[in-house]
């Protein structure tokens, strides 16, 4: 994790030297990232099929978005976009915490009463949860309305996002290796079982939801911060299959997989850029051909066996 905020540190004080493009990049790979390991949680170790991401990352933004657009002028001036001195970066924090805080309340709502599903009848209702989410925002005019909200404070930096994105790997990490966080996997094993020795499976499910929840609207903070205007078709239904995408591709349940599957899946498009007319078509049908070639995710591998073995052939030489 520290390594992460020394590189961040280091990008955002060259960013003005960096390609603006390949900045856009390395932003984008990094918010994936985020939202893709706190699906992680929800989907890969504890085995909640949900397809609302895009809906808690859209309360964040919006809730984050609205206070820095709003407040931001009567604390910083006209011109408080453009500065990046310390209370500015403290009233962004404030911004996103408060943004994540709210969707973990959305989180909350949705997961109480809906985590007692299973399988396909929780994916119909966080995808309903989603969609509601996004009339909600479409109707509020203080916010924009259909017309999305313009003017957002051009906060973010390389070193929020790669902040942000070590912070949530570092905590699902601890959180699964923890001797709570084993009742996590217990949950997505098998719940009878779980249930049978004394764990509350509801509770896990709940907990699970809440901090996905939580660094998702982190995540949409970020990205309102970056791209400065946000509209409710941003975080429709089609977003929250992109990240499912990656958490399927990566392997569910392996953080380092995920993490792998999120760059990847940034890059493709890229570099697909050239032969704009076929992108999406060349795009798709590489989706598919991965798939087919490895159902259980295309880098689920076992990391750990694979460094163990690597360790012994260096004691054995």
């Amino acid at each position: 994790m520290g390594g992460a905020l020394i590189g961040g540190l280091c990008v955002s004080a060259f960013a003005g030297v960096i390609d603006p493009y390949l900045l856009d990049v390395l932003m984008s790979m990094g918010i994936a990232v985020t939202l893709a390991v706190s699906l992680n949680l929800v989907t890969g170790f504890t085995g909640q099929f949900s397809l609302g991401h895009a809906g808690f990352m859209s309360v964040g933004a919006y809730l984050s978005a609205g206070i820095t657009t709003r407040l931001a002028p009567h604390f910083f001036g006209a011109d408080s976009g453009s500065g990046a001195g310390l209370a500015q970066s403290g009233f962004f924090l404030l911004a996103l915490l408060l943004g994540g805080l709210g969707a973990a309340l959305a989180g909350l709502c949705v997961g109480g009463p809906s985590l007692r599903l299973k399988g396909d009848y929780l994916a119909l209702v966080t995808l309903g949860f989603g969609e509601i989410i996004r009339v909600v925002f479409q109707n509020i005019e203080p916010l924009g309305g259909a017309l999305g909200l313009n003017g957002i404070p051009p906060y973010t930096s390389p070193f929020w996002v790669l902040a942000w994105a070590a912070l949530t790997i570092f905590v699902v990490h601890c959180l699964v290796h923890s001797t709570y966080g084993r009742g996590f996997i217990a949950t997505h094993d098998d719940e009878i079982a779980a249930e049978a020795i004394g764990l509350s499976t509801t509770r896990y499910k709940i907990v699970a939801f809440v901090v996905g929840a939580f660094f998702a609207g982190v995540a949409g903070g970020l990205y309102a911060h970056f791209r400065l205007s946000i509209v409710p078709t941003g975080f429709d239904f089609s977003k929250s299959i992109e990240i499912v995408l990656i958490v399927i591709l990566g392997g569910m349940g392996n953080t380092i997989g995920v993490i792998l599957a999120a760059l990847l899946l940034t890059l493709l498009p890229e570099a697909l850029r050239p032969i704009a007319e076929y992108r999406m078509v060349l795009y798709s049908l590489l989706l598919i051909v991965l798939m087919v070639w490895r159902p259980r995710g295309l880098l689920n591998l076992d990391w750990a066996k694979l460094l163990q073995r690597r360790k012994t052939r260096t004691t054995l030489r």
